[in-house]
C-alpha cells in the first residue's frame, strides 16, 4: 500500500506540475485529490509482487492518460474552446506527459527494484564471516606521552628598533 500511494501521489504532482507548464492551466486541488485517487486505484493492485520496468512504465503511461483527460477536461469547458479546436497545445502536452510517464516510470521501477532488493537480502542469512565483522574489536588505549612545552625566551627587541626608526614617509636625501 506504501507504495501505490507513492506512485500515485507522484504520478500525479509531477503531471499536474507539467500540465500547468506546457500550458493547460493550473490544476485545482480536488482534482489533483482526485488524481491521486485514480491513480492509487491502478497502482494498487500492482503492488502485491515485483513488477519489471514494462509493467511499471506501461501503469504510468495509462494513468498519464487518465490523468491528462481529467485535468485537460476540467481546466477548459465548453465556452472556452471554438468548434473543431481542442482548446490546449495537443503536441506539447501529449509530449509533457509522454515524458512524465517515462521518467516517473524509470523512477518507481528502479527504486521498487531497490526495495524488492533489500527485502531479499534482508531475507537471506547472512554467512558467518559478515557476523564476525559485525562484533567490535576491543578498543585501542593509546600510549600516554607527557607533552612539554618550551620555556619562552626573553626577547630584547633589538630588531624592531630599525624599523620603528624608519616609519613614516621616505627622508629627503
Amino acid at each position: 500500500m506504501p507504495r501505490a500511494i507513492v506512485f500515485a501521489t507522484l504520478c500525479t504532482v509531477v503531471s499536474a506540475g507539467g500540465h500547468a507548464l506546457a500550458g493547460g492551466g493550473l490544476v485545482p486541488p480536488f482534482l489533483g485529490v482526485l488524481g491521486v485517487v485514480i491513480a492509487f486505484c491502478v497502482a494498487y493492485p500492482l503492488g502485491g509482487r515485483e513488477r519489471g520496468p514494462e509493467v511499471v512504465l506501461t501503469a504510468t503511461g495509462g494513468v498519464q492518460i487518465l490523468l491528462h483527460e481529467l485535468f485537460s477536461r476540467a481546466s477548459h469547458g465548453p465556452h472556452t474552446t471554438i468548434l473543431g479546436e481542442h482548446g490546449h497545445p495537443a503536441s506539447g502536452m501529449t509530449a509533457v506527459h509522454l515524458a512524465v510517464a517515462l521518467g516517473t516510470g524509470w523512477w518507481l521501477y528502479r527504486g521498487e527494484s531497490a526495495v524488492w532488493l533489500m527485502i531479499r537480502l534482508y531475507g537471506r542469512r547472512l554467512p558467518v564471516i559478515r557476523l564476525l565483522l559485525v562484533v567490535p574489536a576491543e578498543p585501542v588505549t593509546p600510549v600516554w606521552r607527557p607533552v612539554t612545552t618550551p620555556e619562552p625566551t626573553p626577547y630584547g627587541g633589538r630588531d624592531v628598533l630599525p624599523s620603528l626608526r624608519r616609519r613614516g614617509p621616505p627622508l629627503p636625501r
